[in-house]
């Protein structure tokens, strides 16, 4: 006889176990809550339909500047519509007030944390993260280390937020514990988009069009 926590589908537990509402089964995945990245290709391509939400999102560009913000524009400004924060932490430029206007964000509903090193980066946009009070924070790190990735990880888990963070190209030779990794290519009058990590989903890439740079 197999062990009780052995139970097949044909056991008479079987029924009532899919009768009880909230059970998890091992066979099945949990899952994801999202929000839409405003990009169907996009969404199908994602765990969840969309930007998972209380995790982590490590985005890494090829080469600055081709659309690497633009991408979580109509995210972004669903939250502002929705009276949410959005929370630019140590970006490598001055967000563009005409530029942010133009997409959507208004200017009362965006936060610009300007950290003097990457450590006080990260502990800004944990923080943030953690308290739950913006509804994403963007953050931009040459961190390498695992650890900081995973203490942004479980600061998102916390506060229920879209989480995201940028770096560099030299940091795809190291392993991520982001819930979801792509890579951002430049395309003709496009932006290629490769998954190469995704919790509970899969891989894929798709080329969506990028009509403002933020």
């Amino acid at each position: 006889m197999p062990p009780p926590s052995l139970i097949s589908r044909s056991h008479p537990l079987s029924p009532l176990l899919q009768e009880i509402p909230g059970v998890w089964r091992a066979h099945e995945l949990a899952p994801v809550k999202a929000r839409s990245t405003g990009h169907g290709a996009l969404d199908a391509l994602l765990p969840g339909g969309g930007w998972p939400i209380g995790a982590l999102t490590e985005l890494i560009p090829l080469i600055e500047g081709i659309g690497e913000v633009a991408v979580l524009q109509a995210a972004l400004k669903r939250l502002c519509d929705e009276k949410r924060h959005i929370v630019f932490v140590h970006p490598p430029y001055i967000p563009y007030a005409p530029a942010l206007l133009s997409a959507g964000l208004p200017l009362p509903r965006v936060l610009w944390i300007d950290a003097a090193h990457d450590e006080d980066a990260h502990w800004a946009a944990e923080q943030t993260l953690r308290e739950g009070a913006a509804g994403a924070v963007l953050l931009w790190s040459h961190a390498v280390a695992d650890r900081p990735l995973r203490r942004l990880q479980l600061a998102a888990e916390a506060g229920q937020s879209l989480a995201f963070i940028y770096r560099p190209v030299v940091t795809l030779n190291s392993s991520s514990p982001a819930a979801l990794r792509i890579v951002l290519r430049p395309a003709p009058a496009a932006l290629g988009i490769e998954v190469l990590k995704a919790r509970g989903g899969r891989g894929g890439a798709v080329f969506l069009p990028v009509h403002s740079h933020i």
